[in-house]
């Protein structure tokens, strides 16, 4: 019983001062322009990955192991691309 009594005293200011919340909710919406700013940064960098591998693909027809490197790139930024759009819309 004790600890309950002690626990709500140290509380207590918490409750008391209400406008600690603002600094929260500002905090908060920082985090979400920042977010906002650094999303399309990392998708031009999945497109930009998707493009080098295909580049890559294409100017290694003789080599397979580039080739195969080359399109493992490409479905590596392709997936990137998905899952980044993919979150982003069901955010929105």
């Amino acid at each position: 019983m004790k600890k309950f009594i002690i626990a709500g005293l140290l509380a207590l200011p918490v409750v008391a001062s209400a406008q600690t919340l603002g600094n929260l909710e500002t905090l908060l919406r920082s985090v979400g322009r920042l977010i906002d700013i650094a999303l399309p940064i990392v998708v031009a960098i999945a497109l930009l990955a998707f493009f080098w591998g295909l580049v890559r693909f294409i100017f290694s027809a003789g080599d397979e192991t580039k080739k195969k490197d080359g399109q493992r790139l490409m479905i590596w930024g392709l997936v990137a691309l998905l899952v980044m759009v993919s979150v982003w819309g069901l955010v929105r």
